[in-house]
């Protein structure tokens, strides 16, 4: 009988000392909210005692308290963010009891988002210069393939002496000596998000030969230069001769 009354007694304990976190969206049952960017997450914390209506809440995120305004801390509080930005993914929000911290909740934010790529960029590089290219392949959840295309064919990396290199941020392709026979043309770089699809991005790339360069000697300047100073010299030397001839008489 005893032991039955420590149980009834254990039960009444955890029903009266405990809060809850509503949110929309809706957290799973591990506490975990699915969201993307630019989204509004509303979080409510709030005691299930009808004598904590006055209790003071304290929010937290990832450990640090969170400023709330005067009103949205007794019984009832609540926590918007928006809009939800990349730093909110795995970010941890807990509610706790102002007197008894021990007495909490908790969510944690999943922010889903697609490797920014898309659309096209021109690139020039000089012959025998390198080439380097590169794609945004950040995203959540990480994306499960990437692969480089040059003129709509999968990329020969040995006949271009190309080089990927890859770190969950960014796809690197790059070439030591850029030829305009190899290295021209159109290059694709293909990402596959396992929630987003596939996503691209476009390279046309143009190697510029010796007599494609532009003059980068400063020819016209040099003419105008010395058409100036010629004019000047004849302009002085009539004033010299005038002088002269004036002496003479």
């Amino acid at each position: 009988m005893a032991s039955y009354c420590f149980l009834v007694f254990a039960l009444c304990a955890s029903q009266t000392l405990s809060i809850t976190i509503e949110s929309v969206p809706s957290a799973d049952v591990g506490g975990v909210i699915l969201t993307e960017l630019e989204t509004t997450v509303s979080l409510v914390c709030r005691s299930n005692r009808f004598e904590d209506e006055e209790a003071e809440l304290v929010w937290l995120r990832n450990g640090a308290k969170v400023a709330l305004k005067e009103g949205n801390r007794q019984g009832q509080s609540t926590v918007c963010i928006t809009p939800v930005i990349h730093q909110d993914n795995g970010a941890t929000f807990t509610c706790h009891m102002g007197g008894n911290a021990s007495v909490e909740a908790s969510v944690t934010l999943n922010v889903t988002y697609p490797p920014t790529l898309s659309g096209s960029e021109e690139v020039w590089v000089e012959d025998a210069s390198p080439l380097f290219l590169q794609c945004d392949t950040f995203s959540n959840p990480p994306v499960s393939s990437v692969h480089w295309t040059f003129n709509g064919s999968t990329l020969d990396l040995l006949a271009g002496g190309f080089t990927i290199a890859e770190d969950g941020y960014y796809s690197r392709l790059s070439a030591n000596k850029a030829e305009k026979s190899k290295h021209e043309g159109l290059y694709r770089c293909v990402a596959d998000s396992p929630v987003y699809g596939i996503k691209s991005k476009d390279f046309l790339v143009t190697v510029t030969v010796f007599a494609e360069k532009t003059v980068k000697f400063p020819l016209m300047p040099i003419i105008a230069g010395v058409v100036v100073v010629c004019l000047t010299t004849i302009l002085a030397i009539f004033s010299r001769w005038d002088r002269i001839v004036k002496c003479c008489k």
